[in-house]
This record gives C-alpha cells, sequence and structure tokens, in this order.
C-alpha cells in the first residue's frame, strides 16, 4: 500500500516508509542537499531510517502532514520530498521540498509544490504558507515565485547556519481566492 497523499499529471506524493531509507541515504547525502538544507548526519541505512521516524513519520503523527515522498507515477520512483513542515521558530507551515540532483530542471519541485499548496488550503485548512532558503538557493527561489510566495526579509532560525530568506505568500495569489 503506497498510502498516496496528492496526485498530479506526472506524480503521485505519498506517506513516507522505513524501507525508504535507501532513498533517504542518497537524498540527504547529496553536496546540493547539505549545502542548501544542511547535513543530518545520516550516513548509513540505520541512521536513515532513524532519520525517517523522528524527522517525517513523528511529523504525520504530531501534525497530520509533513515531508512527503514524491514519485514519479511512470514507474514509482521516489525522485524526491515535497510537502509541509512546522518549525518553532515560524507562525506558518512552511513548505518545503529536496529533490535528487538528476530530476532537477523538470518543473517537478513546481508541480508538486503547487499541488502540496491547494491541499494545504483545500484539505488541511492552512490559511498561511511560508517558506525558508538558504539565501544562495536561487533555483528553489525561483520555485518559490512559481508557487506564489514572495520574498519578504532575511531571518536567522535555530538550528541553521548564517541569515535565510523568508518568503509569505503574496496576497494576490490565485489560491487565496
Amino acid at each position: 500500500m503506497s498510502a498516496i497523499v496528492i496526485s498530479t499529471a506526472r506524480l503521485n506524493m505519498r506517506l513516507m516508509r522505513l524501507d525508504d531509507d535507501a532513498f533517504v541515504l542518497r537524498l540527504v547525502n547529496q553536496s546540493s542537499f547539505i549545502n542548501n538544507i544542511g547535513d543530518k548526519g545520516v550516513r548509513d541505512l540505520f541512521s536513515a531510517r532513524e532519520h525517517i521516524h523522528s524527522s517525517y513519520l513523528n511529523q504525520y503523527e504530531k501534525l497530520g502532514f509533513g515531508l512527503w515522498v514524491v514519485e514519479l507515477k511512470s514507474n514509482q520512483q521516489p525522485i524526491g520530498v515535497c510537502g509541509l513542515v512546522k518549525r518553532d521558530a515560524l507562525t506558518s507551515p512552511d513548505i518545503g521540498y529536496a529533490f535528487l540532483d538528476e530530476a532537477a530542471g523538470n518543473g517537478y519541485a513546481t508541480e508538486a509544490g503547487l499541488a502540496v499548496m491547494k491541499y494545504a488550503k483545500n484539505q488541511l485548512g492552512i490559511k498561511k504558507i511560508v517558506a525558508i532558503t538558504a539565501t544562495d538557493n536561487t533555483a528553489s527561489q525561483r520555485v518559490l515565485v512559481k508557487l506564489g510566495l514572495e520574498f519578504k526579509k532575511q531571518v536567522y532560525l535555530p538550528g541553521y547556519r548564517g541569515a535565510s530568506c523568508y518568503f509569505e505568500e503574496c496576497s494576490h495569489t490565485l489560491l487565496n481566492k
């Protein structure tokens, strides 16, 4: 059972499972992930399963949402994660995503992100969605603008080195109408 939460034209987003450990190990150890999101200290399958439990499954249980595995519909291969995170330092849930390097540049982050935004509004009743990125992560910042968010300010969040760019939904976003 795949526990699909959201489906788009090309993608399914489903709940993370403990047997996604090899995928998570690969994703979080890419240099792009470490540089833009951070080093999670996941170095083997055991620590990948611990990370899945503490960072994904606990969020589902506690909040009813979290980051979901993004799979290609064509072959059910996981290519990334996308969903909502609730950080103590932010007043609203923030949209987050990370994709395998070979999946970059195909519009998957935008497609998944738009679906997550719609799901958050229509199914979860979330009124406001925000986002954060590394200050030099221009690719992610471009995706956020496509999702209808706009840069507001730089913020300093606990656990992150240096400043992060903080984005909020634009008042003219189609999802707000």
